[in-house]
């Protein structure tokens, strides 16, 4: 029996790619993965489509083609989300994390991030993509020294210890000798307003324990904000609104070293202790939307551009 003409044809231009490939032809090997991309969609094939598209961003990673990288990797996000739920969808993730590294601060790696977070946010059920997306993308922003990006993704890991160790990597050499407690202050704040308190409480216990400028024995004479940040992540497990206002009062001289905590400490007021709602601000700027929703509730879902910073957060 012969093939039926369709499977001959698919047989054919993927030969015609295998031979694209071999003579270096670039620009004719990416212009037949897009027309397999649009076959084998069409045919729902698309476990062998994920094969060919991986297999041709490999090869253009090792000749340098990033732009080329971008776009086939921008198709395998839509197979996987039109195949999402799938067994090996955090196997996806690294391998898509492997391709980002690759491809370097480039203006296209931008977007295709902001459609991974978007897929993984369908893949996790969250509003601000799967946790192991911003883990792999902290860990690259690190190594590429954008410290701002790091920790914007990795307060959305959901791993304590990862990100109190790159906190105290970016404490011993970029920080200034006093910021120490600021440091790890400003994330455990963040993080209780995005209601992550065992999350909080794995940063803050890592930090404190690895950080070789820090004492072990509480409490923390000379630095209090230390102090402060173990009542008060004890304090939203089974506290009261008065002990949290005496908390605050108590350690004022020391939160004001950073005109920032007040906001965080007004939303951890109402978020765990009942305190009434701080009156919402007029925020603008790309991330705008992002810092209004942290800052009044978290109800809505997030636009897939914001989930890649949170630069409003600072």
């Amino acid at each position: 029996m012969s093939e039926p003409k369709s499977i001959r044809g698919v047989s054919r231009i993927v030969k015609k790619l295998d031979s694209a490939l071999e003579a270096q032809n670039f620009y004719e090997a990416h212009q037949i993965l897009r027309s397999i991309f649009y076959r084998y969609t069409a045919q729902k094939n698309y476990e062998e489509l994920l094969a060919l598209l991986h297999k041709g961003v490999l090869y253009f990673i090792d000749h340098s083609q990033k732009t080329i990288v971008a776009d086939l990797a921008s198709l395998i996000v839509d197979v996987l989300e039109k195949t999402t739920p799938r067994a090996d969808q955090e196997e996806w993730i690294k391998r898509l994390g492997e391709i980002l590294k690759e491809m370097g601060p480039i203006v296209e790696r931008e977007t295709l991030l902001a459609k991974i977070i978007k897929w993984s946010s369908i893949v996790n059920g969250g509003r601000l993509g799967h946790p192991l997306v911003h883990k792999i993308v902290g860990q690259i922003m690190w190594q590429e020294n954008n410290v701002e990006q790091a920790k914007h993704h990795f307060l959305l890991s959901k791993d304590g210890e990862g990100f109190a160790q790159m906190l105290i990597q970016m404490s011993i050499t970029k920080a200034y000798q006093g910021e120490k407690d600021l440091i790890i202050a400003q994330v455990i704040l963040q993080q209780l307003c995005l209601k992550e308190t065992s999350t909080a409480q794995q940063t803050f216990s890592a930090y404190t324990k690895l950080h070789p400028d820090i004492l072990l024995e509480q409490p923390y004479f000379y630095l209090p904000l230390l102090n402060f940040l173990t009542f008060l992540l004890k304090l939203v497990k089974s506290g009261t609104l008065e002990s949290f206002k005496a908390l605050c009062d108590l350690y004022k001289p020391s939160t004001d070293r950073d005109p920032s905590y007040e906001k965080y400490l007004q939303k951890i007021g109402t978020i765990y202790f009942g305190a009434p709602a701080p009156q919402p601000r007029s925020h603008h700027g790309l991330f705008g939307d992002l810092f209004n929703q942290l800052f009044q509730g978290l109800e809505d879902e997030p636009s897939s551009s914001a989930t890649v910073s949170l630069n409003d957060l600072d």
